[in-house]
């Protein structure tokens, strides 16, 4: 009787396994290569081990998401958690849970891809497979970067880099470990650890002998320079990996790394370079589905038509890329986009595009600044709850001590009398001491309190007040009508080309601006006046009463005294202009009510805007409005330029002076220019 032969995984269990981590491998550079090798291994699964299933539906759903075929994707994750639910295996439920988030993100379902990274890391910390809990790990540290919470994200990623070091762990784990952590650190502007971390993540690399890992170390080691303000540097680590992405064939990754390039010629305003680029990563980026260097080439393509004087075509493909990061809902990127895009724009001579692209960046800024702030103010509530409670438990302890003293009190009651009087003595100076402790500590207390309100009424970064107090001030503020000759006054100003500083010296240079921006507004105003922190690179400043004939007169000390400064910061000298909005306060239209406080900062924002579109360094002031009965608040809030041109605006200019200039005396004429226009008939 003839012997029938055991399917090939049961004569060498381990083969099968170890061509199907292969593939994994290969997946994440080639992943149409990879998709036709797992498909040859499908008739070998028939009736192989659960884990060898399970990492073959895994590797099937990374491979379909890598080429764009989400649902194909979703489909294999989705068995991959049904063979663990069935067997109860917790280990291969986990990793089914974790291919499904990928597909999430792919899809731009970020809030939902969130969430099922942290259950996948919990169910995945239950098990014994080490590979899978770094892999866990990682993912759950990176979706809390995502979210803005970079103290939990650090935790993350660190414990996944002690996880997946010898023994426990394997250097593939390691690699990715140290790739993710060099990346949290640019994110937190930590440049030095950065480059720490990278250092041993390039060596690890080293020895994998892997072009494809060495790439996505390169790709990340950019990411350090540009953000450290290393421009040189940059580009040559990104033909360094374009070399090894070509090499290796790995499409996904040349689209990203074209699309970097052509950011990197844009900056350098070489138009055609950086055109050529974008053209090329957008081809890329069709050809493998991925959407978000697709998104990021339309972009970059958007820009240089701008750069290059065709404005339909330029808007066309800015739209088209803004459109896939709203869908992705990916705020910070939106954000930078549309600061380009206003810029661009205003380059090239649309002005209400422009101003249309900058109110846009706005919502958003404000949006992310009001989170960071939330995110502060916990992150300052949890340290003062856990000093609260350790102090409880300190105050608890010494209570414990004294219980335990009268207890041992009784029983020396029991056997010696005579030693009474001096136990109770012994107790009631453990009392006094206790008592003055307990003083001592609810004094510390209330200068907690204290520390804790000043704080969240002031910015961490500038010590100027925050918004929420300027809120809450304006609030309680009764305001009085503008008859006599002492007026109060709203100024608003945004830092010039303050992207160009992150971009040129490094974002811890902007922040050195920002510090010195602050104490030279203190110096130009008045310790009673209001200087706040609006959001980002915006400064408000309230001045509770001031001369009527005076507020241009702030304006221009404020653009003056700015300009005339100089930051040295390394070996460069940074100088910075702001562009400023402002009206008298309170503002009263057409002899009726005055506008809310709310509705006047938004008119004193919208001549900001005005005074960005018309060539910056200036400022432009809303003196009070014209014919009145002719239009309506709302008209006006709609597009101010056009009721000033139709004469319902009663405009002013203040000029600032040149980068370095010292600032005039008060002697010395202001240069204010009154843009008043006449009302067109009806």
């Amino acid at each position: 009787m003839a012997l029938a032969l055991a399917p090939a995984w049961a004569q060498d269990p381990a083969t099968l396994d170890e061509r199907i981590l292969d593939i994994r491998e290969q997946s994440r550079f080639v992943p149409d290569k990879a998709l036709t090798q797992l498909q040859k291994l499908q008739p070998e699964l028939a009736g192989a081990p659960p884990a060898t299933r399970a990492e073959f539906l895994t590797q099937m759903s990374a491979v379909r998401m890598r080429l764009g075929q989400n649902d194909m994707g979703m489909e294999a994750a989705e068995q991959v958690i049904a063979l663990g639910k069935s067997l109860h295996d917790n280990a291969l439920i986990a990793k089914g849970m974790l291919a499904k988030t990928y597909v999430l993100f792919a899809q731009a379902d970020v809030e939902a891809a969130h969430r099922l990274a942290f259950e996948a890391e919990a169910l995945a910390m239950t098990t014994s497979d080490s590979a899978l809990k770094v892999q866990a790990t990682i993912t759950a540290g990176q979706s809390y970067a995502e979210q803005g919470n970079f103290p939990a994200a650090l935790l993350k990623l660190q414990h996944a880099v002690d996880q997946a070091r010898p023994p426990a762990g394997d250097r593939i784990s390691l690699v990715a470990a140290l790739n993710a952590l060099t990346k949290l650190h640019v994110q937190m502007k930590e440049y030095d650890n950065a480059g720490e971390t990278l250092t041993e993540l390039l060596a690890e690399t080293e020895q994998l002998n892997s072009p494809g890992r060495m790439a996505m170390a390169k790709n990340t080691e950019y990411g350090l320079a540009m953000d450290a303000g290393q421009p040189k540097r940059a580009l040559r680590v990104l033909q360094e990996s374009l070399a090894l992405e070509r090499k290796l064939g790995a499409e996904r990754m040349v689209g990203v790394t074209l699309v970097n390039l052509s950011d990197n010629a844009l900056k350098d305003r070489d138009y055609a370079r950086a055109a050529q680029y974008a053209q090329e990563s957008l081809l890329s980026a069709q050809k493998t589905g991925d959407k978000s260097t697709e998104a990021t080439a339309r972009i970059n393509l958007g820009q240089t038509y701008l750069g290059t004087g065709r404005l339909a075509e330029g808007k066309k493909q800015f739209e088209l890329g803004l459109a896939r990061l709203e869908q992705e809902n990916n705020k910070p990127d939106l954000q930078a986009a549309l600061r380009e895009y206003g810029e661009a724009l205003e380059r090239a001579g649309d002005l209400a595009g422009s101003i249309a692209a900058y109110h846009r960046e706005r919502n958003i800024s404000n949006e992310l600044f009001e989170k960071r702030r939330q995110q502060a103010m916990l992150e300052l509530q949890e340290k003062y709850e856990a000093e609260k409670k350790q102090r409880q438990i300190e105050l608890l302890s010494r209570e414990n001590q004294v219980k335990g003293a009268e207890i041992d009190n009784r029983r020396l009651q029991q056997r010696v009398w005579w030693l009474l009087a001096l136990v109770f003595a012994l107790a009631a100076a453990v009392v006094g001491l206790l008592y003055r402790k307990v003083r001592h500590t609810n004094a510390q207390l209330e200068v907690k309190n204290l520390e804790l309100k000043a704080q969240s009424t002031l910015d961490p970064l500038t010590s100027l007040y925050n918004r929420r107090h300027f809120q809450d001030y304006m609030r309680s503020l009764t305001t009085h009508d503008q008859a006599g000759d002492t007026v109060g006054a709203l100024f608003l100003l945004d830092v010039d080309h303050f992207k160009h500083i992150n971009d040129n010296y490094g974002h811890a240079a902007g922040d050195a601006v920002l510090k010195m921006i602050a104490e030279h507004l203190r110096i130009a105003l008045r310790e009673t006046d209001m200087i706040v922190r609006w959001g980002g690179e915006e400064f408000l400043a309230f001045l509770p009463a001031i001369p009527r004939h005076g507020v241009d007169e702030v304006a221009r000390r404020i653009l003056t005294t700015i300009s005339s400064q100089a930051l040295k910061y390394g070996e460069h000298e940074i100088t910075v202009n702001v562009s400023v909005g402002f009206s008298p306060y309170p503002l009263v239209p057409g002899g009726g009510e005055a506008l809310a406080w709310e509705r006047a900062v938004n008119l004193v924002d919208m001549a900001l805007y005005l005074a960005k579109a018309h060539g910056r360094n200036r400022a432009y002031g809303v003196r009070g409005f014209e014919n009145f009965h002719l239009t309506s608040m709302e008209a006006i809030e709609q597009d101010l330029e056009r009721a000033w041109r139709a004469g319902f605006v009663d405009l002013t200019v203040v000029l600032g002076g040149e980068p370095g200039s010292h600032p005039p005396t008060p002697t010395e004429h202001t240069n204010v220019v009154s843009i008043k226009q006449a009302a067109h008939k009806h």
